[in-house]
């Protein structure tokens, strides 16, 4: 596994070792509980793996151009590592209502089928080449997806630290 996602996935079962069922879905009032960040960053890694399979079954990158903008934002969250906070989740990102134990269960292995899926597409269409669009960073390349996610999911850990540090 390529180690920025090898690290998202040990800071995520850090985070939540020894989280009880009413631990992972306590919340603050108008936020979200742990149970629904990782939801959220569940969907974010299978919205990546459909991304990459719907390249693979095209046989092609599907990213546009990248723009000037695209560049800065890739640049501060990617090349700097800051992922600013207050920023609302795309809504294919959001919370659905998963349970916690499956969310807690499943996002490991979804971690592992992303991190195959972007390793397919960097090795059928370079390095270098962006493959597909982040609906808010633009087109990445598949190391920049890799630590995009890295940098998402620190964030997200952080906040899950704080609600597990609230009991």
């Amino acid at each position: 596994m390529d180690s920025y996602l090898d690290r998202l996935q040990a800071a995520i079962a850090s985070a939540t070792n020894g989280m009880t069922t009413d631990d992972l879905i306590r919340h603050r009032e108008g936020k979200w509980s742990t149970a629904e960040v990782l939801e959220h960053l569940y969907l974010s890694y299978t919205g990546t793996t459909k991304g990459c399979e719907r390249c693979l079954q095209a046989g092609r990158p599907l990213a546009r151009a990248p723009r000037l903008k695209d560049r800065l934002v890739t640049a501060v969250v990617v090349g700097a590592g800051y992922f600013p906070r207050g920023r609302e989740a795309p809504k294919n990102t959001r919370p659905r209502g998963m349970t916690a134990e499956r969310v807690l269960v499943d996002i490991g292995p979804q971690i592992a089928a992303m991190d195959a899926l972007i390793a397919q597409c960097e090795a059928r269409y370079g390095k270098r080449t962006r493959m597909l669009d982040h609906p808010v960073l633009g087109p990445l390349t598949a190391a920049q997806w890799r630590k995009f996610h890295w940098v998402h999911g620190k964030h997200h850990v952080k906040q899950i630290l704080r609600l597990r540090d609230t009991r």
